[in-house]
């Protein structure tokens, strides 16, 4: 049963992107954080780790089922394995689940053994699960009884669709040898005590990694191609992942073909029309698409710039707030029907 105030759990907590839900909600004007879990802190006060105000301990992510039973909502910050597993008792619950992994991102069961490594065990809800990146597909609702599942988008993902997809969509661009060439501060790979990012690896230094075989690769191409209302054949791209030496933030620069006869103006309308609406994404010059404008906010920048011959288009924003966290909070602000700036309205950027 729904309450006034909405009670909402995290699984997976103590996560980069599952801290800052739970952080984000904690202090949510409409929201109340109700349980988080985290097997690295059981049984830990989470207002010591994250500095929230809460009395809640870290419960074992096994008591995760049980506790998703007395909330309202639920956000997975877990292993697409783990979400794929957990989601449907809590659908079958009638609760609203956002989740933050690739999970139920794709279309096809077989693209998780290619590209994640795994079976799919839930493949029943790939068709019901709505990709919550409102500006493009809009805003997430809820069942009859209640229930939701949203599909939070990938970081870089929801870089790249927000500078392609309205271009592509207007028909300004070929939907054909776009690339996606973007990098990301080192959160983007989650909290992971391995030698590649650890400080003396990574300062000082820029990689390309899993080339041609980024699991964020089918997302963007479908999701691209459904957000531009083409089909999946007219879509062909190139996606490459960089690490940069930061700590938070992307910025993708986006290659694509011009249609005959389109200028820098039609572009930049094509953009402008497409987020004259919008909340959270701002059409800028392409020179002000930085990482030091969006970093700790859920905002997005994106600008463009064609010679006649080549478009590029660029998007900024913060991986772990519009890339993750408040895209979260965002999706669930608009299932429950409150202004989608509610708790992300008094972010302010980190970088000055």
């Amino acid at each position: 049963m729904t309450r006034s105030r909405p009670r909402v759990g995290v699984v997976g907590a103590t996560g980069y992107s599952g801290a800052l839900a739970a952080r984000l909600l904690a202090a949510h004007p409409s929201f109340d954080l109700a349980f988080c879990t985290s097997d690295a802190a059981q049984g830990e006060s989470v207002a010591a780790r994250l500095g929230t105000p809460t009395d809640l301990t870290y419960a074992p992510n096994a008591d995760a089922a049980k506790l998703a039973l007395d909330v309202d909502a639920i956000v997975l910050a877990t292993p697409a394995e783990v979400s794929a597993r957990l989601a449907p008792a809590m659908i079958d619950a009638a609760k609203v689940v956002v989740d933050l992994s690739g999970a139920f991102r794709l279309a096809n069961e077989h693209d998780y053994a290619v590209w994640y490594g795994f079976t799919h065990p839930s493949a029943a809800l790939l068709g019901r699960a709505h990709y919550g990146l409102p500006e493009l597909f809009g805003p997430p609702s809820r069942a009859k009884d209640g229930s939701a599942l949203v599909a939070n988008p990938g970081c870089y993902p929801t870089a790249a669709l927000l500078a392609v997809t309205p271009l592509v969509r207007a028909g300004l661009v070929e939907p054909r040898g776009i690339i996606v060439d973007a990098k990301s501060g080192v959160t983007g790979a989650g909290r992971q005590a391995k030698e590649e990012f650890s400080f003396a690896e990574v300062d000082e230094d820029v990689r390309a990694y899993k080339l041609l075989s980024h699991q964020h690769t089918p997302e963007i191409a479908r999701h691209l191609a459904r957000g531009a209302h083409r089909a999946d054949a007219d879509i062909a791209l190139t996606f490459t992942a960089h690490l940069l030496p930061v700590r938070r933030g992307i910025l993708a620069t986006c290659y694509a073909r011009p249609r005959q006869g389109v200028t820098v103006q039609t572009l930049v309308n094509g953009l402008t029309d497409a987020y004259a609406a919008s909340t959270f994404v701002d059409v800028v010059a392409p020179e002000k698409v930085t990482l030091g404008a969006v970093v700790g906010t859920n905002r997005a920048r994106v600008g463009v710039v064609s010679n006649g011959d080549v478009v590029v288009i660029l998007a900024s924003i913060d991986n772990l707030l519009k890339g993750a966290a408040g895209q979260a909070i965002q999706n669930l602000n608009l299932l429950f029907t409150l202004d989608e700036t509610a708790g992300l309205a008094q972010l302010q950027r980190t970088i000055p």
